[in-house]
């Protein structure tokens, strides 16, 4: 597991404060920098428990440091809400938090003081904003091929980049269906359930209109493995006898008192069974209970012979999307299962898989509420990766539902915002125009990543992107598949503002908040 510590105690005070808290931040930025991109290096990721994890996304990367020093803990806490507010960007917000501190270094080492930064990158900050709206395109929810293209470039760098053009339509159309595209200002990725199986390619993820169940129903004869019209119930209870609260054993010698437990255990379960297989129920869900069994082997027979099908280890946080699917109430009391609980489906299939079985739930009760992804995988690392693009996939497109505009990628909208803060820099005549450039030219450290990541020449790539933004050019970038500048448009290499617009603003407050700083005291 990467570390990052930097040892301190006592009190250390102002230049030696904040160049200790500098440091541990950029060294936390250094880690992932060398993922940022479409030709980023992946990282393993070896935890404490033995496990081991292949990603290039830098909220995963960044969560699994271990690390005590609180600076290097801000920046990681910078990329966790990078991921909530847009979902991707978040290698991108720590490159750039670790190239403004760096900025802030320097004007501090010409003797600027701390608050004069702190109040310059603040103004640079609502700049900012107003740049790179000028800039961006206005996008409606109803073009699809746009949404497709903002997908695919995020998925560009990751992993399983070379199935972006599986991933990225799924991932569109699965959002689509959940919101009202006339009407929508947010999307509840709740909604969206994306479950990982073992056995085929990432080729075969598929796009559900309904649920799956990455476990099988209990096997048992007479019970067939599709069932139409399905009236389906939830029980938040186990069919089982009830365990005593402490470990105890209890020894009956007596052959009449076998008898009269095996007699009161089954009408116990019979009347438990009873409103169940009253309400004319076919399917039934049973939740995830660590405390007793699911359900007992007399329960199982019962309930084979009347041809119910039985799913059982249901999780407690799928309860309310699988009651929001299919229009049913979740029991919690035997004597409540009525037939105005149920939920319906008009057909439930079981399905063999090499690594198990599958139950797909099709013809919803609320088609258009929610929806699943199946995602498929030749290992546990790909299926596990390929999700976690998914979800970036997913949150891709509902930042562009919550601030409908898109703008290049390839790192053209942090060169323009560096190119048009330094004109805007020009004309403030003061020490605060001095601070702005400074944090202008410290912008150009993605596009610079981008090139070296990609195996270019950096000053020769960049002072070339700087001279066709100059002339006003501003949806030029770097094309790393053909290693030159060139229209990002016509690359199809769009993204949501929203991406870029949170990671800017929350990597400067980031910087802001380091730079207040200037000392650390240790309490008991």
């Amino acid at each position: 597991m990467a570390t990052v510590d930097a040892h301190f105690s006592g009190r250390e005070k102002g230049k030696d404060v904040r160049s200790a808290n500098i440091i541990a931040a950029r060294a936390v930025a250094d880690i992932v920098r060398t993922s940022l991109g479409p030709k980023g290096m992946d990282k393993l990721i070896t935890t404490a428990d033995g496990s081991h994890i292949i990603t290039n996304d830098g909220a995963t990367i960044v969560s699994k440091l271990d690390t005590q020093h609180p600076a290097a803990k801000m920046i990681i806490d910078l990329s966790r809400a990078q991921d909530v507010e847009a979902g991707d960007g978040t290698t991108s917000v720590v490159v750039m938090a670790g190239a403004i501190l760096g900025a802030a270094q320097e004007l501090l080492e010409r003797g600027v003081h701390p608050s004069m930064i702190s109040s310059s990158f603040h103004l640079a900050q609502d700049k900012l904003k107003e740049i790179l709206i000028s800039i961006a395109q206005p996008i409606d929810l109803s073009d699809r091929e746009n949404l497709i293209k903002a997908a695919i470039t995020s998925l560009n760098s990751k992993v399983i980049s070379q199935n972006s053009d599986t991933l990225a339509p799924l991932a569109v159309d699965a959002v689509l269906r959940v919101i009202d595209p006339a009407t929508a200002v947010n999307v509840d990725l709740n909604q969206i359930k994306v479950i990982g199986k073992l056995g085929g390619t990432i080729d075969d993820t598929e796009l559900v209109n309904g649920i799956v169940f990455s476990q099988g129903s209990l096997q048992t004869s007479g019970v067939p493995p599709e069932i139409k019209n399905a009236k389906i119930g939830l029980i938040q209870y186990q069919l089982s006898p009830p365990k005593t609260n402490m470990e105890n054993s209890v020894i009956v010698d007596d052959y009449t008192q076998i008898d009269k437990v095996l007699k009161e255990e089954r009408a116990y379960i019979q009347k438990l069974l009873r409103p169940i297989i009253k309400s004319g129920c076919n399917v039934l869900l049973i939740q995830k209970s660590i405390l007793r069994d699911a359900v007992s082997d007399i329960a199982l027979h019962y309930l084979s012979s009347r041809k119910i099908m039985v799913i059982p280890d249901v999780e407690r946080t799928e309860v309310d999307f699988i009651a929001q699917s299919l229009n049913l109430t979740p029991v919690a009391d035997p004597e409540d299962f009525t037939i105005d609980k149920l939920g319906t489906a008009e057909f439930i299939q079981e399905i063999a898989t090499p690594s198990g079985k599958i139950i797909k739930v099709t013809g919803v009760a609320n088609p258009g509420k929610t929806v699943s992804i199946l995602c498929r995988g030749s290992n546990r690392l790909v299926t596990d990766e390929a999700i976690r693009s998914l979800h970036d996939a997913l949150c891709v497109i509902r930042s562009l539902v919550k601030y409908k505009f898109l703008i290049t990628g390839g790192g053209s909208p942090e060169m323009a915002v560096s190119v048009l803060l330094e004109r805007w820099a020009d004309t403030l005549n003061d020490e605060r125009g001095y601070c702005i450039k400074e944090y202008a030219r410290a912008l150009q450290m993605v596009p610079t990543t981008l090139a070296e990541n990609s195996g270019m020449n950096p000053v020769a790539i960049i002072t070339e992107l700087r001279k066709q933004h100059a002339a006003g050019n501003h949806t030029m970038g770097i094309n790393v598949k053909k290693c030159k500048v060139s229209d990002m448009k016509d690359e199809n290499v769009m993204q949501p503002l929203l991406v870029s617009l949170s990671a800017l603003s929350l990597a400067t407050e980031c910087t802001r908040m380091i730079m207040k700083i200037d000392d650390i005291v240790g309490v008991r």
